[in-house]
């Protein structure tokens, strides 16, 4: 049964919130001050109409807007989207208790996204590639997308195509792309080990100029090149569906806040990857890059070994979450850089506050474990900076954001 609602204000997932007697209820893709009629399930409730409608409405410039579940926020005009996302992360470090400015977002553009993990699942009607259905199981097809890059959905028929041979009726798996500078890096999981009669099909993609290389559960079914990409003064090589930053300007607006503030020295880059921030600093200054992945350690000695006319760049694998480096170690740089994954960097945060290393510059995709880490430094004796947030994740709710720290 339909009911009418007025949305007070957005939740931290891009939801509208109604006050109503019987509690908050989440209503996707309404904004504040909105009349609108729902129906309601429990805290839930879905969109009928719009009533009356925000002056921040504006027409979404995607047609899968509301069926695939990636984007909550194309319907919400730029400035206030942006105000929005500004004041999520201002609002994460006052829960702190840490009252800091936070500086004007760092805008993308729609086309930007250079990597995207789809789903995709094969049935007796054929195989269905793209995006969760928002709050669902069920898979919802994409043929063109506003986010990605325009090479990447301009083969999209390509990767359904992959889908189609290498996966097992009914079992969904996960296929993660990433756009190199020479081509695209396809790494499918959850379709079991390839046998000969796949791998022979899959040779004949190896045709196609787009794609660099292929792996299907952990093996390597096609290598035309190995994938590389520009971060800049070197060429950094990605790790089959590992980690990289979804945005190539974005990745260039987190990387200009670091370096605008960790100068010459001994750097340590914790939680390194395949050297997003290692190869930038060591323009300047010496590195130590400490890693707990093996593959991904060996990327950054791949790029070491082919960079030139950097400073000294040493690598540690080593997992800080379970073996943060200590206060004693820590002592011999001047600075360090972490970029730890959304749940944040906790204990080396704590041995961080213990340290007397001159400055920090936090990265983060989560303004919350952001906020908790910056906490523990201000209360260890460092003094915020500066918050430098980032829309590297366009009209989702996800947020990239750089702190920065004295001691």
């Amino acid at each position: 049964m339909a009911e009418t609602v007025t949305i007070a204000a957005l939740g931290h997932s891009g939801d509208g919130i109604a006050e109503t007697a019987d509690g908050l209820v989440f209503v996707p893709y309404t904004l504040p001050g909105e009349t609108v009629e729902i129906e309601r399930d429990g805290e839930r409730g879905r969109l009928v109409r719009v009533v009356e409608a925000s002056p921040d409405r504006v027409s979404p410039i995607c047609p899968n807007f509301t069926r695939c579940g990636v984007c909550a926020l194309e319907h919400m005009a730029a400035p206030a989207y942006l105000a929005w996302k500004r004041a999520q992360v201002a609002a994460a470090f006052a829960q702190r208790g840490i009252e800091t400015e936070v500086e004007a977002i760092v805008p993308m553009l729609p086309g930007a996204r250079r990597r995207a993990i789809f789903s995709a699942i094969r049935t007796a009607k054929g195989t269905v590639l793209g995006f969760h259905a928002r709050g669902s199981e069920e898979i919802a097809p994409i043929g063109e997308c506003a986010v990605l890059h325009p090479r990447m959905v301009a083969k999209l028929p390509l990767l359904q195509a992959i889908a189609n041979i290498v996966l097992p009726r009914w079992k969904p798996a996960r296929m993660t792309v990433f756009l190199a500078d020479n081509g695209l890096d396809v790494a499918v999981t959850g379709a079991g080990k390839p046998n000969r009669e796949m791998m022979e099909k899959l040779g004949g993609f190896g045709s196609d100029p787009a794609l660099a290389r292929l792996t299907v559960d952990g093996i390597e079914v096609l290598h035309v090149r190995q994938p590389e990409f520009a971060a800049g003064p070197a060429m950094l090589f990605p790790v089959p569906g590992g980690f990289t930053q979804a945005a190539k300007s974005a990745e260039a607006a987190l990387a200009e806040a670091v370096l605008a503030h960790v100068g010459a020295g001994l750097v340590a880059d914790l939680f390194a990857g395949i050297g997003t921030f290692t190869f930038r600093l060591a323009a300047k200054a010496a590195v130590t890059a400490v890693e707990g992945d093996a593959a991904l350690v060996a990327a950054i000695d791949l790029a070491a070994r082919k960079a030139h006319g950097l400073k000294k760049i040493t690598t540690r694998r080593r997992d800080l979450f379970a073996n943060p480096l200590s206060p004693v170690e820590l002592d011999g740089f001047g600075a360090v850089v972490f970029d730890p994954p959304a749940a944040g960097a906790k204990a080396q945060a704590e041995m961080l506050a213990k340290s007397k290393v001159a400055k920090i510059a936090a990265v983060s995709c989560n303004p919350a474990t952001l906020a908790r880490d910056a906490r523990i430094l201000i209360d260890g004796g460092y003094r915020l900076t500066r918050v430098v947030p980032v829309d590297q994740f366009l009209f989702s709710a996800e947020i990239e954001a750089v702190a920065t720290f004295e001691r």
